[in-house]
This record gives C-alpha cells, sequence and structure tokens, in this order.
C-alpha cells in the first residue's frame, strides 16, 4: 500500500472522527449513500531509489529527473535526490558539559539534481566510482508519473558499455531472471533501504536444476537509508549461466536491481521483471541484436509450456526450431534465439500453449562484433494503461519500440522541452495488432541538451513499450534498453458522503 492511499485512509479517519463517519453503501441498500464510481486522481508523493551505478574509476554517470504535465496535479511541491545517507545524524553539545544530555540535529546533503517545473528535464551528474546510491522524493505537482532514468558510461573494463536503468519505487518483492555466476561474469544484486529502520531481505537463487544452496539463509540486512551490493559468487558455490534471483523482504521495504558486468560483452543492470503471468510481453529488442537469449522461471509448483513468437513490423511470427519453450517448475530455462529480429524491429510475446502457468521472463540481447560486443537486457513489463514516461533521450542514438500484441492501437508520443531548451512537440501512430514499430521519434524543436518521452494509449488494445538509447564507448558502441511499464500516477479514490444522522441515533 503506498503513502498516498494510508494519507486518504487517515483522512478519511480523521474526518470521521469530526462528523460521525463517511458512509459507503451498495446500490440499492437502506441506509447510508450510495456509492459512486472512484475517481482516478494524481498520486500526491512518489519515492525513487537509484543504484550506486559504478565502482570504475572512470564511469560517468547522469541523471535525468522528468515529470510530465498532469491535469489536477496542483501547483506546488518538489522532487530532488540526495545521496542514500543525505540526512546525517550529529552530536551536539546541550549544555556546559557531557552528562547535561546531547541532542541530534539533521544536516541535509545537498540534491545531486532538483526538479524545477513539469514537463521539462533537469539533470545532474557524477563521475568516478565512488558515487552513491541515490533516495528521491516527489511530491505536489511532481510526483504523478515522475521519472529519474540513472545513464552510465565506461569506457574501459570488466563491464565496459553503456549501464542504464529507472529507478525504481522500493517494494517488498523483485524477480531477475538473467543473472549469472559464471567466471565471465561479475553480477550484484543492489539492495537500498530509504527508511529509517532496519530491512531484512532474502535472496534465493535458482539455476537450470532448481533452487541453490546460499550462504545467506537468516537474510541480508540493509541499514537505514543505506545501500549494499551484494556480489551473487559470495552467496553460492554453483557456477549458472542462467540464474533467477528472487529478492522478498522479510521486514521493511528495498529497491533492488541486478548489476551485470561481463568480461568481454560488457555490462548493463537487468532491472526486475514484471509480476509472474501466464502471458507475458518482452518489447523492444534492437533490430540489430546478434544474440537473444530467453531466459525463464516458474515460480510455483506446475511447469509450464510457452508459445515463443515475436511480434515483427508484419505480424506474430514463430522463430523456427523455438517454436515452445518448456519452464519446469521451480527451475531456470533458457534458449538461445540468435538474431531473432534478423534486422527489424521485434518483440517478443511468451503465451501458454495450454494451460496457464504464471512465469517470470527476461531476454539479454548482444549487439556488436568481436571486441566491440555489448549486453543489455529486456525484461517481461506491464502494459502502458495510462501513460509512461523516459528520461534521457538525445538528439541521435534513441529508438522507441511499440508494439500491440493483441489488438490495433493508436498512441500519443510527446517529447518534452529539452533539458537546456527546446519546445514539446506530440505526434500520433497507429500500431497494427499483433505487431512492433520502431516509430519515428518526434525530437522538440530546437533541442538543447536531453529531452523525455511520454507514451499515452489513445484507443484500440493494449499496447507495451521500450526505449534503446545507444551512445560511443571507446569499446564500441554503447547501448541499454529500458521498458515503459504504467507509471501508476493516478490512485482511485471512491467518493464518500457524511452520514451525520448517525449523531441522532
Amino acid at each position: 500500500m503506498n503513502r498516498t492511499t494510508l494519507s486518504l485512509i487517515a483522512g478519511t479517519a480523521a474526518l470521521a472522527a469530526v462528523t460521525g463517519f463517511a458512509a459507503i453503501a451498495a446500490p440499492g441498500a437502506s441506509g447510508g449513500t450510495t456509492a459512486k464510481a472512484a475517481a482516478r486522481l494524481p498520486v500526491e508523493r512518489t519515492s525513487l531509489l537509484c543504484p550506486q551505478p559504478s565502482t570504475s574509476d572512470l564511469a560517468e554517470t547522469a541523471y535525468t529527473s522528468f515529470t510530465p504535465v498532469v491535469e489536477d496535479a496542483g501547483d506546488s511541491g518538489e522532487a530532488s535526490l540526495v545521496a542514500v545517507d543525505g540526512e546525517t545524524d550529529t552530536e551536539g553539545a546541550d549544555g556546559g558539559d557531557e552528562d547535561s544530555g546531547s541532542k541530534k540535529q539533521k544536516q541535509s546533503a545537498k540534491p545531486v539534481l532538483a526538479a524545477k517545473e513539469p514537463g521539462k528535464p533537469v539533470t545532474g551528474t557524477a563521475d568516478g566510482g565512488e558515487s552513491p546510491a541515490l533516495i528521491g522524493t516527489a511530491e505536489g505537482r511532481f510526483a504523478p508519473g515522475w521519472t529519474v532514468q540513472q545513464t552510465t558510461e565506461v569506457d574501459a573494463g570488466n563491464g565496459r558499455g553503456l549501464l542504464g536503468t529507472n529507478c525504481t519505487a522500493p517494494d517488498t518483492e523483485f524477480w531477475f531472471p538473467g543473472a549469472s555466476t559464471t567466471g565471465d561474469r561479475t553480477d550484484y544484486v543492489h539492495l537500498t533501504n530509504p527508511d529509517d529502520s532496519a530491512a531484512v531481505v532474502d535472496i534465493e537463487l535458482y539455476g537450470k536444476d532448481g533452487a541453490l544452496k546460499t550462504t545467506a539463509e537468516e537474510g541480508v540486512t540493509v541499514q537505514p537509508r543505506s545501500s549494499e551490493p551484494v556480489l551473487l559468487p559470495t552467496l553460492t558455490d554453483a557456477s549458472e549461466t542462467d540464474l533467477t534471483v528472487h529478492v522478498s523482504v522479510r521486514s521493511g521495504r528495498v529497491a533492488a536491481a541486478v548489476q551485470a558486468l561481463d568480461d568481454k560483452l560488457g555490462g548493463d543492470w537487468l532491472a526486475a521483471a514484471a509480476d509472474p503471468a501466464g502471458s507475458l510481453v518482452l518489447p523492444g529488442i534492437p533490430e540489430d541484436a546478434a544474440e537473444v537469449r530467453l531466459i525463464a522461471f516458474v515460480p510455483g509448483d506446475r511447469d509450464a509450456d510457452l508459445k515463443v513468437r515475436l511480434a515483427s513490423p508484419t505480424g506474430l511470427i514463430t522463430p523456427a526450431g523455438n517454436e515452445t519453450l518448456h519452464v519446469k517448475a521451480g527451475m531456470t530455462a533458457a534458449v538461445d534465439l540468435g538474431d531473432v529480429t534478423r534486422g527489424e524491429a521485434g518483440s517478443l510475446v511468451l503465451t501458454p500453449t495450454d494451460t496457464s502457468v504464471p512465469v517470470v521472463a527476461a531476454v539479454r540481447v548482444v549487439r556488436g562484433k568481436g571486441d566491440g560486443k555489448e549486453t543489455a537486457f529486456v525484461p517481461a513489463t506491464r502494459p502502458v494503461d495510462t501513460r509512461a514516461s523516459v528520461a534521457d533521450n538525445r538528439a541521435k542514438g534513441t529508438t522507441l519500440a511499440v508494439t500491440a500484441p493483441e489488438g490495433a492501437a493508436e498512441v500519443k508520443v510527446t517529447a518534452s522541452a529539452g533539458s537546456g531548451g527546446g519546445t514539446a512537440v506530440s505526434k500520433t501512430y497507429k500500431i497494427k495488432g499483433g505487431t512492433t514499430q520502431n516509430v519515428d521519434v518526434p525530437v522538440p524543436s530546437g533541442l538543447k541538451g536531453t529531452y523525455a518521452l511520454t507514451v499515452e494509449p489513445v484507443s484500440g488494445g493494449p499496447v507495451y513499450a521500450s526505449r534503446t538509447l545507444e551512445a560511443g564507448t571507446d569499446g564500441g558502441a554503447g547501448f541499454t534498453v529500458q521498458t515503459l511499464p504504467d507509471d501508476r500516477g493516478t490512485v482511485a479514490v471512491p467518493e464518500a458522503e457524511q452520514d451525520l444522522s448517525v449523531l441522532l441515533r
């Protein structure tokens, strides 16, 4: 339950204490007030956490904050990012000597960035391997749809390339199919605790033969307002090429992300996959992908048989030789799909062949040749129900993929004003059912700096989207892919009326 919902409940309780109570009754019920349809209102507070970007001295990191313009969001508010330990306790004397007591005073660190107005991105930078994890809070008009992109460029060394991730909200459960503990991989799961009390986190690992015995049976403690990177090979002696990481929180809440670094294939962030479901969509596999590896896991006790299809620009097609994937319960399955996109836009669509069994999935994508190969990940994601945004788009190297796996859809794409100047522009696209389109992304007129893209469905069936960002590195063309799940920037608020007659009963 998010804090906005808690605030609404608390507000209702306070209202009841003053006026009696707010009664909501089913239509036709005697007494009380007939319930009305819930209105959707903008959220009032959003929290995001960004993991420590890199330990490389060569790392150059850009942070970009963006909130779309949302009706009824109010006129006030703020949004900022600070270091995870941005508020520190310092002891100060309270009296003439130590025995007279002491008091703690909060000292607020300078924000890495602070938003200025909705509809315009704001940026910040951090260089080197000492940059900490960040905690972000947006309130008022900056809260609904707030997104923060963390993009890091590393020119050499283990995991060199372009590493990008959307900073994520704290939660209590995460699934990461696509991790590894082989010798050529260095994978960390980053756990960030935004609260003033410690969080206890369980990390479970599942390989091709099922659950692995780990050294963290008692859980991992993440101290208040801190971040804990956990190296996966320290949790198990098993060498697994394809691993599913399950992060569950016993107490408190955290944000989690996996940093996957490869000795030869570069690296990127592996974002959490969508919650287990019978059907999944993995949108926007780059058209020039040289290697595509699908990893899937079944959390329950029933095997899953999945139909594997590619939503191409012309329709749904079945990869030859990989028509289906069998995933045993509690085990991680993987299959190489090669250059499945064959030079065209594509998204993987996984559906049950018969009985629907919840699964989680992601793909690892490799682009380039020889020493210039680079890696990124595309996890299964939620559809864009109302709106989704992605920040840190550039004049060159930005590709937006939109797929409509079930039926034709129409979407509106808005390019925001630039972080350094420029005018927002919108364009509408029609996506045929069963296809993926790399749309002709609108670019703000007079663009200076970077800009954000916002996708809004207009009509038709469900749509899914992702953004591929390219930037040159010394080791070859770096790239990263971020999916665009719905931003959940609104919350359903039921209408209620006070029933003052209770005071007379």
